[in-house]
């Protein structure tokens, strides 16, 4: 593990971003990233989809995805082990060979037209396995690229990127689909193949995706990281015995068990109500719609990019500490959440989902850029791998409970109770625990 020597300017740069803009080896590593990250959309289009075309059947469909969530949720705690043991960019460069041969696979057996129902569950799997060790390689890797006082900026960057290829890469593969052919839904009726009308278009969505994994993969080769984040010396643990002293550490560290514990319990009661209850809401409400809910869910990813691009520009704009703006947002959403059964035109679902959405892109961006910072090198694949998991695994709990307590209240109680809750939760973490004493500083000693 090596000290943090890097001198404290009593100023940041007036653009840190710039200065990083200027750095090759993060441009490489920032380039192949957004390109990844826009194959990534044109799948997650293209296998729905392909699902529907092929068997019409909503039960296979989410049979597929969850094929591709399950594993990731479950495999993603040894995900951050294996980086912590060989390095992320060792574990990201073999995920993305991983995902290179899959999609590839895919795409050639819908050309080919033989492509059947078992190798799109098999493939599903494999896309799913690759995706629980990408991610913690992935988002632990940023600190072996830039210098620690760049990752408040590099992350916003990032992170930023990230969304934007979540807003333009569905409109971009569903563009893509329709040019190439969209022919007619196959209905109820089971097929062994998508239609051809379809094929192409679908087909054509998984070879870029493959394409961008190979060009990602070779620019991810011209990223140069710091020796000191290479692996350990130290003769490697088993990869269970690695995870469980991970977490035995997390759980020792009074401020990230804090943390950990609150961000669990607002995935367990608060993610399942904005997942489900939002589209429920504009398909219910009659001056809403299909329409109308693109907007909300836009608007929300709007204000999300622009709070990461807010907390690039103001790192450290903080109501007392990190902990206390932390609450003090969570307050704040969940009073902007508790109104929104109550809405009746689109204009005003919009708008507060880009309030909520500005206040928790600015949070995403410090969040982890604390957890990068305060974690150990050697530790943070594993720090990185349990925040993914805490809301890649507990959110679908969450939303599986919000559809069994939706049979017995309404939306306006519902989005009431949800918001109400994130307020309470704030509430209590400020009174019971440390949280409010959570400061960006990392710790003296490791």
């Amino acid at each position: 593990m090596r000290p943090d020597t890097s001198p404290r300017p009593a100023h940041p740069p007036a653009d840190p971003r710039a200065a990083l803009l200027q750095d090759r080896n993060f441009r490489w590593m920032l380039g192949g990233s957004a390109l990844s990250m826009l194959g990534d959309q044109f799948t997650l289009i293209a296998l729905p989809w392909l699902v529907l075309q092929m068997t019409g059947d909503t039960l296979v469909l989410g049979t597929v995805l969850a094929l591709v969530s399950v594993p990731r949720a479950l495999f993603i705690l040894i995900g951050g082990a294996l980086v912590d043991r060989y390095s992320p960019k060792q574990v990201l460069m073999i995920t993305k060979y991983v995902n290179l041969v899959l999609l590839a696979a895919l795409a050639g057996l819908v050309f080919a037209g033989t492509l059947s129902l078992w190798m799109v569950y098999a493939l599903s799997l494999g896309i799913g396995l690759a995706t629980a060790f990408s991610i913690p390689a992935g988002t632990a890797m940023m600190p072996s690229v830039v210098a620690r006082t760049q990752l408040q900026a590099a992350n916003g960057i990032s992170l930023g990127l990230r969304q934007l290829t979540m807003f333009l890469g569905p409109l971009l593969a569903g563009l893509l689909i329709a040019l190439f052919g969209t022919g007619e839904a196959t209905g109820t009726v089971a097929v062994e193949t998508p239609t051809r009308a379809n094929a192409f278009g679908i087909g054509l969505a998984f070879a870029l995706d493959a394409l961008s994994f190979a060009v990602s993969a070779w620019t991810l080769s011209k990223v140069q990281t710091h020796a000191s984040h290479a692996a350990p010396a130290a003769a490697p643990q088993a990869v269970l015995a690695s995870v469980a002293q991970g977490l035995v550490h997390f759980w020792r560290d009074s401020e990230l068990r804090t943390c950990f514990l609150y961000w669990s319990a607002i995935a367990l009661f608060i993610m399942g109500p904005i997942h489900i209850a939002i589209p429920v809401l504009a398909s219910s409400t009659p001056a809403l719609g299909a329409a109308a809910f693109g907007i909300i869910v836009g608007a929300h990813g709007a204000g999300t990019l622009l709070g990461m691009v807010v907390s690039g520009m103001v790192p450290r704009l903080r109501f007392g500490s990190l902990g206390m703006t932390i609450l003090a947002f969570d307050v704040v959403i969940g009073a902007l959440f508790m109104p929104m059964g109550l809405i009746t035109a689109v204009w005003q679902g919009a708008a507060l989902m880009l309030l909520i959405g500005l206040l928790g892109g600015f949070m995403q961006v410090s969040v982890f850029t604390w957890i990068q910072q305060r974690v150990p090198p050697a530790l943070l694949g594993r720090a990185m791998s349990l925040f993914m998991f805490i809301f890649m695994g507990l959110a679908p709990i969450s939303a599986a409970v919000t559809g069994w307590v939706m049979k017995s209240i309404t939306l306006t109680q519902l989005f009431a109770a949800s918001g109400g809750t994130l307020v309470v939760l704030a509430a209590l973490a400020f009174v019971l625990t440390p949280m409010r004493h959570v400061t960006d500083a990392a710790p003296a000693t490791r």
